[in-house]
């Protein structure tokens, strides 16, 4: 399936993607730096090529692509099988009741978010003057990342050292997401990545997150804080509870800014 989802992926952008990008805002704003002969770099926008796709009927899938649509359907399909999995993994490490995660995130009404992202990142013929995409954490849940295994790129920030995530072939890469944090009450911390230009190879990234429903209250598990009742003879959560449709708010203004203020924004709604 994984080399299916490779194939087709790779076609999408060549057939219908492609020259799309060329004429994208990104393309522009690079061009005209370098013609105008300034120093600096590119501000507030990436050099990715991005469409989503998700469960309910606005997707626009790719139309000249064979096999684009029942390829990318039964992938999705397995990747969120995974996804709950790992969540159930999650349950057990924090202590916590088997599909805690999950309850949570679905509100009781099982209309937890699951899209997925399909990017490219084109060769970049000044990689030092454009950012592949900005650092950032990703504002939901659980994040399975299917990435290229010949171009590398991504990043992840660890003890204020970015660090390379290297391309291992048919690997998906786990990522935590704000929520986690939230609801783990720090014990998981969303992660910080980013993914650099590269001047050769065109990166295939296919993301698919698990995420609350909008409608969803997010805090720290109760149970948590028991425990660290335990410690300090008082409930402490390091974390407010809010709406998720709130916290997306207020991630959309915030996505590549510091995280620590989100989470204090979405406390005073």
């Amino acid at each position: 399936l994984l080399e299916r989802v490779k194939k087709v992926g790779g076609e999408c952008f060549k057939l219908e993607r492609e020259e799309v990008f060329n004429k994208s805002r990104a393309v522009n704003l690079l061009n005209e730096l370098m013609e105008s002969n300034k120093n600096g770099k590119v501000e507030n926008v990436d050099w990715e090529d991005v469409f989503l796709l998700t469960d309910d009927n606005h997707n626009q899938w790719p139309s000249n692509t064979p096999q684009f649509k029942e390829t990318m359907k039964e992938y999705r399909s397995e990747v969120k099988k995974l996804a709950e999995r790992v969540m159930e993994v999650m349950d057990e490490n924090l202590g916590l009741s088997k599909g805690y995660i999950k309850k949570a995130f679905n509100n009781n009404n099982n209309d937890a978010f699951f899209g997925t992202k399909v990017s490219h990142y084109p060769p970049c013929p000044h990689p030092e003057k454009v950012n592949g995409l900005r650092a950032h954490t990703d504002a939901g849940g659980v994040i399975l990342l299917f990435q290229d295994d010949q171009v590398d790129g991504l990043q992840i920030l660890k003890d204020g050292q970015w660090i390379d995530v290297p391309p291992i072939p048919n690997a998906i890469v786990i990522n935590t997401g704000d929520q986690i944090e939230v609801l783990s009450n720090g014990k998981y911390k969303s992660v910080w990545h980013r993914v650099l230009s590269k001047p050769d190879g065109n990166r295939r990234s296919i993301a698919s997150f698990y995420n609350p429903s909008l409608k969803a209250t997010i805090s720290p598990a109760p149970e948590l804080l028991l425990l660290e009742e335990k410690k300090v003879d008082q409930l402490i959560a390091t974390y407010p509870t809010f709406v998720f449709g709130n916290y997306m708010n207020v991630y959309n203004e915030q996505k590549f800014l510091p995280k620590e203020p989100r989470f204090q924004a979405v406390a005073a709604i």
